[in-house]
């Protein structure tokens, strides 16, 4: 496989294995994260998992706060990545840094694309009581989860499987097609696929999301709990 000169761009624990993949298989100039943020009593900073990460082996770690000023924009441009690798990220492109990479901006996505677009593929399929969700690596473009599809890999929910499962699963599951999208690339073998047919969108979860209704059915109140299970967590009221 090529060894490409790649921009990883992502954020939360998720994104960790592909990151590791990539560091294996890749030169990985540089690591683009969200800013540390406040946590606990003490409100002390604390990087992301995936910055976390990248200073452990040594890897350059850049955190712009809108990664489309034109500041960091423009130093991006002087990398020259063959390829940017996008997983869980937190932050939009521009189509200015779309057009960066000659390879283009490869994302991997928590759900069998075009189901579940959006910021919580992984929650709203199992809130839904899915039977099934996956990974899917896409060609980036300037919509929201819209671009071309590349490879897709199942992984089976079960009745009682929890978000923490499929997390786990899909974390690990993201990082071997990232690798297996990136041999077909260096191959000359890589197809695009349109997305087309039913699609929906995966909303940001809200506090309300978690709280439980009780004149709902008892099937989508279960799917409720175990969509949320273990962060952020449903919740019910008793006597205020």
């Amino acid at each position: 496989m090529k060894k490409f000169r790649v921009i990883f761009m992502g954020t939360p624990e998720f994104a960790v294995p592909c990151l590791a993949a990539l560091y294996e298989h890749c030169d990985v100039i540089g690591v683009v994260t969200q800013p540390d943020k406040p946590r606990g009593r003490g409100q002390k900073l604390v990087p992301s998992p995936v910055k976390a990460w990248a200073e452990a082996h040594g890897l350059p770690v850049w955190q712009p706060k809108k990664i489309k000023e034109e500041a960091f924009t423009a130093f991006l441009e002087e990398q020259k990545p063959d390829l940017m690798v996008v997983v869980a990220f937190g932050q939009i492109l521009s189509q200015r840094i779309l057009d960066i990479p000659p390879y283009g901006c490869i994302n991997v996505h928590g759900s069998l694309l075009p189901r579940y677009r959006g910021a919580a593929p992984m929650q709203w399929c199992v809130i839904d009581g899915e039977k099934k969700t996956g990974v899917t690596t896409m060609f980036m473009d300037a919509g929201l989860d819209t671009g071309d599809m590349l490879l897709k890999a199942e992984f089976p929910i079960g009745p009682d499987t929890t978000l923490e499962e499929v997390h786990d699963g899909l974390m690990e599951l993201g990082a071997k097609v990232l690798i297996e999208t990136l041999e077909a690339l260096s191959a000359g073998t890589l197809k695009r696929i349109p997305q087309t047919g039913e699609s929906n969108y995966a909303p940001m979860l809200t506090k309300e999301t978690g709280h439980i209704h009780w004149a709902e059915p008892a099937q989508k109140i279960h799917d409720l709990v175990r969509g949320l299970d273990s962060w952020p967590g449903a919740y019910t009221f008793l006597g205020g």
